[in-house]
């Protein structure tokens, strides 16, 4: 059904989303979406690096020393 709604389509939608919530309320709506969008990637970076700063806390050096070596 919405396989082939085309360019003529979708600039319908768009008039009628514009004559029914106006600018104003379109352009706050995406100013929203946009903080929403920001927030959500500065959650996956702050969570990425404490997942990085934890293995970096686990991991041990096991590389013999000199005097392990020499048997």
């Amino acid at each position: 059904m919405l396989n082939n709604i085309g360019l003529p389509g979708l600039l319908l939608i768009a008039v009628v989303v514009l004559v029914l919530f106006g600018r104003g309320k379109i352009s706050s709506l995406m100013g929203e979406v946009g903080k929403g969008i920001t927030a959500f990637k500065k959650g996956v970076d702050d969570s990425k690096s404490e997942i990085e700063d934890a293995m970096a806390e686990d991991a041990k050096d096991v590389t013999p020393t000199e005097d392990e070596t020499k048997v």
